[in-house]
């Protein structure tokens, strides 16, 4: 028997850069990402923009108007730019993934061209899933708007949408061509959103970066007042994070491993559970809370270092409960535990689940007590829960 083996290795390489007024004609950021492709003719760009970005931005649709027609040797719009519903709306709902094909075969947008996403991480994963199946492959720009797709989900290298009743179901790994953040953006952020994207980094930092950890504890009370150099130097380190592991051994997460969901097994199922009204950050917040507290009850951690993140979750004006968290099914199950299921379904073969073995170490386990995970959910019930007002 006769065997031919291919073995063979593409390198990825890609920038995430920070500025600030993004498309002012004066700013060179997007026409030098542009010329890195070493074109000799203007880049043809097809925009993709978040609905809530638009609507905050009113003036946006005529800015990115005008700096095309500054930079003409350099971009050339392929039509208007399209505008759709942001947040899980986007993923949910199939007419959006194929409005944007529609549209990349109706002006030719072609494999030399670019698809440019500016919003929230959701719009950024239909985007970007769009451009990796399109032609099987678009050069992607991500222009991330959100805390959370800043120094989170909009620098990786993952596009989604959702299908089957479940997160991320459908989906590529295809590094975009360019991250570009701009900080103006963050300026329009409700309070929600602008907290949201700090629970990422305090992840990342658990599972790896102790001094980042008390960072974001020193600036607790700048960020929860919108001190923007502090959410700057937040967003920068933890995105830092996350790039230098996506480059490391298992960028395309061929293994069952994935630290960087540490707290995220139950906040899928969470905004699931609760119909996607909690936010991502928010259900990752309860995620990290179920998780330190896990950790605690399986004596990894001791209870001053749970007590520890869960006063910081606090501070920085995260609930640590909701009653999705508490439901139960038929059977008297929590709901919340098919999670487990699901994320080990996900990610194919066997369950691998982060904790913590101390602040800033994390430490990977195969499997999960049940009823120390009931007994986690039920400390956050009693500690957490909103509180009936006292009769007089």
């Amino acid at each position: 028997m006769k065997t031919i083996e291919q073995n063979f290795a593409v390198p990825f390489r890609y920038g995430v850069y920070f500025t600030e007024g993004l498309f002012s004609p004066e700013n060179n950021l997007l026409p030098e990402v542009l010329a890195q492709d070493k074109a000799t003719s203007p880049r043809k760009a097809l925009f993709v923009i978040d609905s809530g970005v638009a609507k905050a931005h009113p003036q946006l649709l005529e800015q990115i108007h005008t700096f095309a027609a500054a930079h003409a040797d350099t971009l050339q719009l392929a039509e208007e730019p399209l505008i759709l519903p942001g947040g899980e709306e986007s993923k949910n709902n199939p007419e959006h993934l194929q409005t944007i094909l529609s549209a990349v075969n109706a002006f030719g947008v072609c494999r030399h061209s670019y698809l440019i996403a500016i919003g929230g991480g959701a719009i950024l994963d239909l985007a970007g899933f769009a451009a990796a199946v399109a032609h099987r492959g678009i050069r992607h720009i991500r222009i991330p708007t959100t805390v959370l797709s800043q120094n989170d989900s909009g620098v990786g290298v993952k596009n989604s949408v959702n299908a089957f009743g479940k997160k991320n179901f459908l989906g590529t790994f295809a590094p975009p061509f360019a991250v570009l953040n701009d900080s103006d953006f963050l300026l329009s952020l409700e309070d929600r959103d602008w907290r949201s994207g700090i629970s990422e980094a305090i992840k990342v930092a658990l599972i790896k970066d102790i001094h980042f950890y008390q960072s974001i504890k020193h600036d607790a009370r700048k960020l929860v007042s919108r001190d923007m150099a502090a959410m700057q130097k937040l967003i920068h380190r933890c995105a830092e994070l996350h790039v230098e592991h996506i480059g490391g051994l298992d960028p395309f997460e061929m293994g069952s491993s994935r630290p960087l969901d540490f707290g995220h097994w139950a906040a899928h199922k969470l905004e699931q559970l609760t119909k996607y009204s909690l936010r991502h950050g928010e259900a990752v917040a309860i995620g990290i809370a179920l998780d330190v507290i896990y950790s605690h009850l399986k004596g990894m951690i001791p209870a001053t270092e749970r007590d520890d993140v869960l006063s910081l979750l606090q501070e920085l004006g995260f609930r640590l409960f909701v009653p999705e968290l508490a439901q139960q099914e038929a059977d008297g199950q929590l709901s919340v535990v098919q999670g487990l299921r699901e994320f080990r379904e996900h990610l194919g073969g066997q369950l691998t689940i982060m904790l913590l073995s101390k602040l800033g170490v994390g430490q990977e386990v195969h499997e999960m007590d049940e009823e120390l995970v009931r007994q986690a959910v039920s400390y956050l019930q009693k500690k957490h829960q909103p509180q009936p007002l006292s009769q007089v």
